[in-house]
């Protein structure tokens, strides 16, 4: 595929890598401490959607909503006297001020320290071997496209008038919207939801698909959706928006239910209906470079292109949007890219973390009991509730549990599935078993700090346990211990 174009016999950089979001940012920072000499370009901001308009600000804002909602429970409790009001719009200045924090760890200043020549401009890869940048053009050996994805907006008719927003422009917002409707019950449109209920909007999610999260199985979703009304948002599941409409300065959104049709009015409208990769005017079309069914950028299993100097990770490769996924593709895109005609790595495939941050957590890696029925993979359940956990008593967090599931049988583990306080930090321990080999017997003899919440996977272990206990064994050891008894 490359005899249309003439390889350069001298190259000005060793890798050129698209996209400063952290797929680009980790790739650069990779390859030039490998020792190559390295062009970072970035049309937008440092930092990309992870820093700018994703993680950091979701989780600041997420952070801010919760400590409201703490006051209002202590203050319900009798431990507080009446807080007042929340400032609302204070946590909107919290965000900004957490973006401006964390933005010098992805600053264009910082990378140039590290020595790699950041560029500011819109890059397109005019060959396998060279990319143009603004008009100027230069030459390297390698090339990694790392442009990240975007908001998906549906074709619904009325959007442009009425106007709405997503998750890169929500961020904007100076003060909390009276009347917020969200288009998608997916991580964003749950996380999103409950954080702005809790800071005093009157918020409805529309969800086309019967239940919400509709990744994860039907009880995690059941108990997102019951925490989610306690918090005050309205949740129409099994609802199809139609058409949206602004008469009179009103807003109103036109949607299906149940053959009946529903009229929502809303002051603000955020769409989170999913992402698509981040492809158009990177020159991919002229180099024959082939998009997936999903508008990924098809790649090999070593993350290489069609043209072997040109790699693709992070969102626009897929299959997960993740910034740990970014991250862990990166390193493997680069190292491919550098030293691949000596010795290739591919990214592992198989156990890839997964956290929704509301209010409990819910994480997941492997398996859940959705994925194995629809793969028909053979497998038992193990399950245990947050409720019988000391920790969780005392910080009065006693929805969620602890789910396994585990080869027939067996004690190896196909997936974890925790819906909990801090859900995501005990993810970690079954991510390190899966990748390891290790299985509940070797996690059941761990010993965890008292109170914690990750005693539950302990616990879990214990319950698996208990469940293949050698009923042989504990016989001899009953009739053992009657002789002892004389």
């Amino acid at each position: 595929m490359s005899g249309r174009w003439t390889r350069p016999r001298h190259f000005d950089f060793n890798l050129v890598v698209i996209g400063a979001g952290t797929a680009g940012l980790i790739g650069a920072l990779v390859a030039v401490k490998a020792g190559a000499k390295v062009m970072l370009v970035e049309a937008r901001q440092m930092g990309g959607d992870c820093l700018n308009t994703g993680c950091v600000p979701s989780k600041a804002l997420i952070h801010a909503a919760r400590l409201v909602s703490q006051a209002r429970s202590a203050e319900r409790m009798g431990l507080l006297g009446p807080t007042g009001p929340a400032d609302a719009e204070a946590a909107l200045r919290y965000v900004r001020a957490s973006i401006a924090a964390v933005a010098p760890h992805d600053s264009a200043e910082r990378y140039r320290g590290f020595g790699i020549d950041v560029r500011h401009g819109h890059a397109r890869i005019a060959s396998p071997w060279t990319v143009e940048v603004d008009g100027t053009v230069v030459s390297t050996r390698a090339i990694i496209l790392a442009t990240g994805a975007e908001p998906a907006v549906p074709p619904i008719p009325g959007l442009a008038d009425t106007g709405f927003l997503t998750s890169e422009t929500l961020w904007n917002l100076e003060r909390i919207p009276r009347r917020l409707l969200i288009l998608g019950g997916g991580p964003i449109g749950c996380e999103l939801s409950q954080a702005f209920a809790r800071l005093g909007s009157t918020v409805t999610i529309l969800q086309q698909g019967e239940h919400l999260l509709e990744r994860e199985d039907d009880d995690v979703a059941a108990l997102v959706q019951q925490r989610l009304t306690e918090d005050g948002v309205t949740v129409l599941t099994g609802t199809k928006a139609i058409a949206a409409d602004c008469h009179d300065g009103k807003r109103k959104m036109l949607a299906e239910r149940a053959g009946k049709q529903l009229h929502l009015e809303f002051d603000t409208l955020l769409i989170a209906v999913g992402r698509k990769p981040r492809t158009q005017g990177f020159g991919l079309e002229e180099l024959g470079i082939r998009l997936g069914a999903r508008g990924t950028v098809e790649t090999d299993a070593y993350l290489q292109t069609l043209h072997p100097s040109i790699y693709a990770c992070g969102d626009v490769a897929g299959p997960w949007q993740f910034t740990h996924a970014a991250s862990h593709q990166a390193w493997h895109a680069t190292f491919n890219a550098l030293f691949g005609s000596l010795h290739r790595i591919r990214p592992d495939p198989g156990f890839m973390p997964a956290v929704t941050f509301t209010e409990p957590e819910i994480a997941r890696i492997g398996l859940n009991e959705r994925d194995a029925k629809h793969q028909n993979v053979p497998h038992e359940v193990t399950r245990h509730e947050l409720r019988e956990l000391d920790r969780a008593i005392v910080d009065d967090a006693r929805e969620g549990f602890v789910k396994l599931l585990t080869v027939p049988g067996r004690d190896r583990i196909l997936g974890a599935t925790i819906v909990a306080p801090r859900a995501g930090e005990m993810l970690g321990e079954f991510a390190l078993a899966m990748r390891s080999g290790i299985g509940l017997k070797k996690l059941f003899g761990m010993v965890h700090a008292y109170p914690t919440y990750i005693e539950a996977n302990r616990d879990a272990a214990g319950e698996w346990r208990r469940k293949h206990a050698p009923e042989k064994l504990l016989r001899w050891l009953e009739r053992y211990h009657a002789w002892r008894r004389g």
